[in-house]
């Protein structure tokens, strides 16, 4: 694969100068929240014309415009034009998810001892943070070069998790058609913490269909085994051979329907894939192709695993220029700490004390295959 071409005027500027130029970055007002708290939307552009659109509600990906074969754009995550839709209840497009991105098994975890209840909102279960997690909370908002940085403050109690959380996610866009993000926090007591975004991509565009005909590469033989409710057991599972391996290229929509328990437990593709490796080296994630457009996506990461999610869940939510999200319309590739890590001590740890800063980075970066 070919990295997406920059205009000849760039590449001469780039030849004159010596260095590659920086993105643009752009803010404007997108409305208020209930409480009447003005949100801004801030625009970043790269001198190829790839252009990233993030608001400071929930840290949302609002766009995201890649080229594809012919030099044509087009967004590539599934959202909404306007503020109200991630307002409202959603299905997490493209959000910050936060304190604990995942489940947490029965909404409830022991640290230090000390037995902790957070915000059961998915069932008796806890999902990406409980009823008001970090997608739904307004971060302040700061231009940075190449991108923009949002900061949170989660108190000591919200949702149940201990500890004043200060927290900073950084968007940046590269001239080299990646859109990185790098996540910051420190805590005033131990707390757990576990933070991703939840894009969901369509490479031959949001509002084209389903995403069946993607080709995935995941390079990994073991995932996280769960329940019926996707909680994990604390087995580290081998899926080699079985329609949940991905170490070749395979079409999303070539095994999803198969006869086998964790895709139905799944309804799909709902798992979190253990990437090998250790320690906070980048290290790749993923790898997706769309064969029609050629847009390839690749994704990097210093997280532990990757979670895998094929919108099986979409019921028909009216999106962006009035197309309809139908199930498997989206994908998503959730880098994180493995779901429910508070409650198995063989997971890695995802326990953050006073003194201690988090640190984790996450790129997708896009290009053109031959």
């Amino acid at each position: 694969m070919r990295p997406l071409a920059l205009p000849t005027f760039f590449l001469l500027l780039m030849s004159i100068s010596g260095s590659s130029p920086a993105a643009s970055v752009e803010s404007s007002s997108w409305g208020k929240t209930a409480a009447g708290e003005e949100v801004k939307l801030f625009t970043l552009r790269n001198a190829g014309g790839m252009e990233a659109k993030i608001t400071n509600w929930g840290g949302y990906i609002v766009a995201l415009k890649v080229a594809d074969k012919k030099g044509q754009f087009a967004d590539v995550t599934l959202g909404f034009d306007k503020l109200d839709g991630y307002l409202g209840k959603n299905p997490f497009f493209g959000c910050i998810a936060g304190r604990y991105a995942n489940r947490i098994g029965g909404a409830k975890f022991t640290l230090d001892g000390v037995e902790h209840k957070v915000t059961a909102n998915s069932g008796k279960h806890q999902l990406h943070g409980g009823k008001e997690g970090f997608d739904k909370k307004l971060w302040a908002a700061k231009e940075v070069p190449n991108g923009v940085a949002l900061t949170y403050t989660s108190a000591d109690g919200e949702e149940g998790y201990p500890g004043t959380l200060k927290c900073t996610v950084t968007y940046t866009l590269t001239e080299d058609n990646a859109l990185k993000i790098d996540y910051q926090a420190t805590t005033d007591k131990p707390t757990v913490l576990n933070l991703t975004n939840h894009a969901y991509f369509n490479l031959a565009g949001e509002g084209s269909g389903d995403i069946l005909g993607h080709h995935l590469t995941i390079p990994t033989e073991q995932i996280t085994a769960t329940d019926d409710d996707l909680i994990p057991t604390g087995e580290i599972a081998s899926i080699k051979g079985t329609p949940l391996d991905f170490t070749a290229p395979h079409a999303i929509g070539e095994r999803i329907g198969a006869d086998f328990k964790p895709l139905i437990q799944g309804i799909g593709y709902d798992h979190n894939y253990v990437l090998p490796g250790t320690g906070r080296e980048m290290k790749l994630a993923a790898v997706v192709k769309e064969p029609t457009s050629g847009r390839v996506m690749t994704v990097r990461t210093t997280e532990p695993g990757v979670q895998l999610y094929t919108g099986n869940h979409l019921n028909g939510v009216p999106g962006k220029a009035g197309h309809i999200y139908a199930k498997r319309h989206g994908f998503c590739l959730e880098t994180q700490h493995y779901p429910d890590s508070p409650n198995h001590p063989n997971f890695p740890s995802v326990t953050l004390r006073p003194g201690e800063t988090f640190e984790s980075t996450t790129i997708y970066q896009f290009s053109i295959s031959e």
